[in-house]
């Protein structure tokens, strides 16, 4: 897994956090990643091909850290997960993948990217478009976890 591409994403994510919901997630190490249940109950989940790479990206949060983002994006939200909750996983996937390309763009490495596909619920799985290992990040906030998945060929 080429580092390269993976501090784009993380540190998209943690930019995107700060800005659109004032909050700070701090990093935790990063693993390989058994299985394919997803470790939050909201995932976003975008495929990106290149000629250099094929993969995927995925974001899980936890129900607590989805809902206080809403809450601190919006400025209220719901008491539990629903489909406002679920369509704001996939606008921040969305603009995580996006700032993240614009990163990898300046190193040279071109991405088509899909539109983001989001799955919510416990134990909810996640299927990335590549065959390469899949490289978790643990996130850690206040308000509970999220995790960034990537996967490329």
């Amino acid at each position: 897994m080429n580092v390269e591409f993976i501090n784009p994403f993380l540190s998209s994510m943690l930019n995107v956090m700060s800005t659109m919901a004032q909050m700070e997630l701090t990093p935790e190490k990063p693993k390989l990643k058994d299985g394919d249940i997803a470790k939050g109950d909201v995932s976003g989940l975008i495929g990106m091909v290149s000629d250099q790479a094929k993969g995927s990206l995925s974001i899980t949060f936890e129900a607590s850290l989805a809902i206080a983002t809403m809450k601190k994006m919006v400025g209220e939200g719901p008491d539990k997960v629903d489909e406002e909750v679920i369509d704001l996983v996939g606008e921040i996937t969305n603009m995580v993948t996006g700032g993240a390309k614009r990163i990898l763009s300046e190193k040279g490495f071109e991405f088509d990217m899909a539109t983001p596909m989001v799955v919510s619920g416990k134990d909810h799985t996640i299927n990335h478009k590549a065959d390469g290992p899949v490289v978790i990040i643990p996130l850690k906030s206040e308000f509970g976890r999220a995790y960034i998945e990537f996967s490329f060929d």
